[in-house]
């Protein structure tokens, strides 16, 4: 396909914006509503997530596989985007008596998270398909994860416009949630470039999914990608806790946010520049190397250094856009290296890219509050908190050096920056 214009790269975008808005009130304000505003037991509350979520990402693959097996995958965007809106708008509208909420929530939980997960998916592999050019496929990438980073700072201001992050508010931003999609959804589906129509599948549904991982230069990638975003989700996870027991600024904290958000979403053209001219590859080397500089300024930071924690979270931020940008058009390039038979089931590798990235905020959990408690950090108890910046802004430069090392011995092609297998044994 040519070069797409601006109107088709927005119309195809502009689904990420609402798909993001999603994502926010799911993991952050949901526990919190049912826990706290409607009273359910925290422990069920918690296990439900924790069944739901395993759910959702073992049925990632599979997802993807189904969606390669559609002639046209906007059919399987349109058949999710009811599910997502139907089921946010349920969650945060739950019947009024208490003995339901337990199965509401467990129920509204799996169709959301099949919405979710069925438009993610099938949504990324669309942009795969736009094009065969390496550099116009960074361009669909940026402009889908420029919509995204908007949608995630929308997700986080509206409900304090909207009546407060309490029951009405959230509420009331789950009417607009779905009104936005409906209306994203139906200019993306109309407007937007179609996706090339998969070669109809006759294989066995095992071998789609196991196409992607006999793809070499995909097992290398997937490890990559693996380990920075265990490095991203350590401080997302850590954040809040950082900013209000080291830089001592908690009521600065969605400022804080929204510069690290806008800051990602004000690079991404920078990062699509760079790819053009040094290589993807080279250019998310240079991304990996602007997120550990800032992180290991953020060590040396203590009580009221507010500036320059802003600043970090400028750069941190503008770092933020190499890892958006580039490791989906990377990836769609190591898709068209390992076609078989005319088949590239793009659906399939995206139903693993997302299962990892779910796995990555998991992981990033596991390993950095266990951590934080066996060092001592007990939240808000004051004194000198070290181990939490230790976890917070250290143990993220080592799995992105380790990330940045195994992409530089890879078998990416290291002069134009076109993710491949080279020609050598997988």
């Amino acid at each position: 396909m040519s070069r797409l214009g601006l109107p088709g790269l927005a119309a195809y975008g502009l689904l990420g914006l609402p798909v993001a808005m999603a994502a926010l009130p799911l993991y952050v304000h949901l526990p919190k509503f049912y826990g706290g505003d409607l009273g359910m037991s925290l422990s069920l509350v918690g296990v439900l997530l924790l069944v739901t979520r395993l759910g959702d990402a073992i049925t990632d693959p599979l997802l993807g596989a189904w969606s390669d097996r559609v002639r046209d995958r906007r059919v399987f965007v349109a058949a999710a985007v009811p599910l997502l809106a139907l089921g946010m708008l349920g969650l945060f509208h739950p019947p009024a008596d208490p003995g339901l909420h337990a199965a509401w929530l467990a129920g509204l939980l799996v169709v959301t998270y099949l919405g979710f997960s069925a438009a993610s998916i099938s949504y990324q592999a669309w942009g795969a398909q736009l094009s065969d050019d390496v550099h116009e496929r960074t361009r669909i990438t940026a402009a889908r994860e420029v919509f995204t980073l908007v949608g995630v700072v929308f997700a986080a201001a509206a409900p304090q416009f909207l009546g407060g992050e309490n029951a009405e508010g959230l509420a009331r931003f789950s009417v607009l949630f779905a009104v936005l999609l409906v209306v994203c959804a139906a200019v993306t589906l109309a407007v937007a470039p179609r996706p090339a129509a998969p070669l109809p599948a006759h294989e066995p549904l095992a071998r789609t999914l196991s196409q992607p991982f006999a793809n070499g230069a995909f097992r290398w990638l997937l490890g990559v990608f693996m380990l920075s975003g265990i490095a991203a989700a350590i401080p997302s996870t850590l954040v809040l806790f950082f900013i209000a027991d080291v830089i001592g600024a908690a009521d600065r904290a969605g400022l804080f946010l929204v510069i690290y958000f806008l800051a990602g979403a004000a690079g991404i053209p920078l990062w699509v520049y760079a790819a053009r001219r040094v290589g993807k590859r080279n250019a998310w080397l240079a991304g990996m190397a602007l997120s550990v500089a800032a992180f290991v300024w953020a060590w040396r930071l203590g009580e009221g250094d507010v500036a320059a924690y802003a600043a970090i979270c400028a750069l941190s931020g503008l770092a933020l856009g190499a890892d958006l940008a580039l490791p989906p058009s990377i990836l769609a390039d190591v898709i068209e290296r390992g076609t078989r038979d005319g088949r590239r089931n793009e659906g399939a590798y995206f139903g693993v890219w997302n299962l990892v990235t779910k796995a990555n905020l998991a992981i990033a959990a596991g390993v950095a509050l266990p951590l934080l408690s066996a060092l001592g950090y007990v939240p808000g108890a004051g004194g000198e908190p070290r181990a939490l910046a230790l976890i917070y802004c250290l143990l993220p430069c080592v799995f992105k050096l380790a990330s940045a090392a195994l992409l530089w011995a890879s078998p990416i092609e290291r002069a134009a920056g076109v993710a491949h297998a080279e020609r050598r044994p997988a």
